[in-house]
């Protein structure tokens, strides 16, 4: 798969500040990766300078495999900020004025009004959009062009539900149609529900990168009780597919290898002389993985 973005050892100081320490990041071509951290962990910073609008202190980045320059930044569609468009005018006008920046033909506008479903409202006044569909729109101007890579930051910030709902379907919609998507969040759920890959960022440092089924899969994990709680343990320690076990409030919390039924662990413990007095599968919340990894 043909790398759209590779960066190497970005960095990043504001004064005494060290906004990012050498974040090394690589991007597949098709791929919808999320930028994950909590506020103030430096992803609207990356996503700055990886549009040549910060520059870095150190270290570089490509883009398709080349040096960046002003021809490859038409190739790049962005939503950075809230949507920053002239109240009194209507949709149409407004990416008229963004094309026209851009040096986009206008016979582009009504494309990418119905990609984001606001075609028939495009002759009202943006000012009488709701939140959801202002950011709809400012989607819109980041796709005037056909550019082959999205960065968004924060696209579903400061939206209801169904604005978050409406926001993530048209990202979906737009990766399946081979467009590349980075996207910066500090919402774990966004994340997981729309990206095939990820990295999480902590206080300027890349924690961890790769695919987010990877990185954020759900562990197979069991509790169990028996009346013989150290001769259960000993039997859990020397079953193959245990990878690890530790009691908690009279129980035991086993972390599985692959998923198991209950009936397969509770046959091998009854063969083994221990009749289970509890037995229960659990997942551990993607927040606690989220929490595991970051500390």
């Amino acid at each position: 798969m043909e790398k759209i973005l590779s960066t190497q050892k970005l960095s990043k100081r504001y004064g005494s500040l060290q906004v990012l320490k050498g974040i090394s990041l690589e991007v597949e071509e098709g791929s919808v990766f999320g930028l994950l951290g909590p506020n103030g962990s430096g992803k609207t910073t990356t996503l700055g300078i990886l549009l040549d609008i910060i520059p870095q202190n150190s270290g570089s980045y490509n883009w398709f495999g080349q040096a960046p320059s002003h021809q490859l930044r038409k190739q790049i569609g962005s939503l950075l900020e809230t949507p920053n468009f002239f109240g009194y005018l209507s949709a149409e006008r407004n990416l008229k004025i963004t094309a026209d920046i851009k040096e986009v033909p206008h016979t582009d506008i009504d494309r990418v009004l119905k990609i984001v479903n606001l075609y028939e409202r495009k002759k009202d006044k943006f000012k009488t959009y709701s939140l959801g569909m202002k950011q709809r729109l400012a989607l819109a101007a980041a796709l005037l062009g056909q550019p082959k890579v999205l960065l968004l930051d924060e696209p579903t910030n400061g939206l209801d539900p169904q604005g978050i709902a409406e926001i993530r379907e048209l990202i979906l919609r737009i990766a399946k149609e081979g467009t590349t998507i980075i996207l910066a969040s500090h919402m774990l759920d966004e994340v997981e529900k729309v990206c095939t890959h990820m990295a999480i960022i902590k206080k300027g440092s890349l924690i961890v990168q790769g695919r987010v089924d990877e990185i954020l899969g759900d562990e197979f994990l069991l509790e169990l009780k028996a009346e013989d709680m150290i001769k259960l343990g000993t039997l859990l320690k020397e079953y193959a597919m245990v990878k690890d076990i530790k009691e908690e409030l009279g129980v035991y919390i086993v972390k599985l290898t692959e998923n198991i039924s209950n009936a397969q662990i509770n046959e091998y413990c009854f063969k083994q002389g221990v009749a289970l007095t509890h037995l229960m599968s659990k997942k551990k919340k993607l927040e606690a993985q989220f929490l595991e990894i970051t500390n």
